[in-house]
């Protein structure tokens, strides 16, 4: 039974406790048994049956539950470094999408690589992911627009679950945008999504969820109310893109329908934050897309103190969000949100396991969780969230075996 020891500080995130309180253990030590956290607790407790097993001495470091990434687009064509410069000189992103920019350009990109090299460019993100400690990944598709190309996405999901370590969440979301070749005929989309691809995905077990974004550009809420509903009856969870570039409803859509989360949540309403907060469903910031985009941040602050429980992610795609790196994340959501650093790993561990439905076994070190966490080259969470640096993990555990190290950090 593997233990560390000399931990300076131990991020236990049950998923009862409050937001602000991640169970953090000082001095700390952590025990498992084959797949499973045996026990967690201070060092000076460790129960006599621990102490003669396999030791690894964590060097007085903070050791926190495999972070969970509950938002990506992570399988695209291509990449929009031009966009960069557009927006660095001043267009909009609703002004890239309208002249042929945005989501459709990546759409097209999509629908001219094969799976195979889709595969490879989405394995070496969660390579350098999993580097990361980022040990559960959920997975979008929405690049395809039509069924062979969302199939495709999806199915490259699929391969790589069954290859790599990284635990996959896919999502379906061929409601991103209406694609360009049913530009005038956005209820004929409507129809394919519910008569067609729903079907089809669902039919193969492609995904567990099924998101839309709905928003100016995209879907109305009538449009996504149709396409939810009948994503429901095929078995699939709901998310959706709600109010992102403006108050459209769309948490209150998700509050209304039972949705496991709302994503963005830029210009959400008063109205919506008490919806939320009345149904139970999680906010998902993504503060890297209010980054890129220049536009406002989630306001997490109001949302906690209402009661919502507020997940972190970093809506990688080759856009709005060209980054994978969620620690960088929760700084931006303790600089730009008002989350203390014990509030964002919350939301990046049992808070974002709760927005993908896996809060029973993900997100936690707490005895009787999935074995899945990182080391982190920091004596506390307050200071890995205060001194950015480009990686300060150190080792990965995942389904309680070590999957990365750095043996230069460690020793055993």
């Amino acid at each position: 039974m593997p233990v560390l020891h000399n931990i300076s500080q131990l991020a236990t995130c049950p998923p009862g406790n409050s937001q602000q309180d991640a169970g953090l253990i000082m001095n700390a030590a952590l025990a498992w048994k084959g797949e499973s956290i045996a026990w967690s607790g201070p060092q000076r407790e460790l129960p006599e049956e621990f102490r003669s097993e396999t030791v690894t001495d964590c060097g007085g470091r903070l050791v926190i539950p495999g972070l969970v990434d509950c938002h990506t687009h992570l399988c695209f064509g291509g990449w929009r470094g031009h966009e960069f410069e557009l927006r660095a000189r001043g267009s909009s992103y609703q002004e890239i999408a309208q002249s042929g920019g945005g989501i459709s350009s990546t759409v097209s990109a999509t629908r001219d690589a094969s799976q195979s090299s889709l595969e490879r460019k989405a394995k070496l993100h969660l390579d350098a992911m999993l580097k990361l400690g980022i040990t559960t990944v959920e997975c979008k598709s929405g690049y395809g627009l039509d069924l062979e190309n969302e199939l495709k996405q999806l199915e490259v999901y699929h391969n790589l679950a069954s290859r790599h370590c990284v635990t996959l969440v896919p999502t379906f979301l061929g409601a991103h945008v209406v694609p360009r070749e049913f530009e005038n005929n956005r209820a004929g989309y409507v129809r394919l999504l519910c008569e067609e691809l729903i079907p089809a995905v669902a039919g193969r077990g492609l995904a567990r969820f099924c998101d839309i974004f709905v928003e100016q550009g995209a879907f109305t809420p009538g449009e996504a109310k149709r396409v939810l509903q009948t994503a429901r009856t095929f078995g699939l969870g709901i998310k959706i893109h709600a109010d992102q570039l403006s108050d459209g409803g769309g948490a209150e859509l998700a509050a209304e329908l039972g949705a496991v989360s709302a994503e963005h949540l830029e210009y959400i309403s008063d109205k919506g934050i008490a919806a939320l907060a009345r149904t139970g469903v999680v906010a998902v910031s993504l503060p890297l897309a209010s980054l890129y985009l220049r536009e406002r941040y989630l306001p997490a602050r109001t949302l906690l103190e209402a009661g919502v429980a507020v997940a972190v992610a970093t809506d990688f795609n080759p856009g709005s969000a060209p980054s994978f790196h969620l620690p960088l994340a929760l700084t931006l959501a303790c600089l730009n949100q008002g989350m203390s650093p014990a509030e964002a790993l919350m939301g990046a561990t049992t808070v974002a396991a709760k927005a993908v439905g896996l809060q029973d076994n993900f997100g936690s070190l707490a005895p009787g969780y999935q074995a899945d966490f990182a080391l982190i080259d920091a004596p506390d969470v307050n200071h890995w969230l205060y001194h950015f640096r480009d990686n300060a993990c150190f080792g990965v555990v995942k389904k309680g075996q070590w999957v990365w190290r750095d043996n230069g950090k460690l020793n055993s």
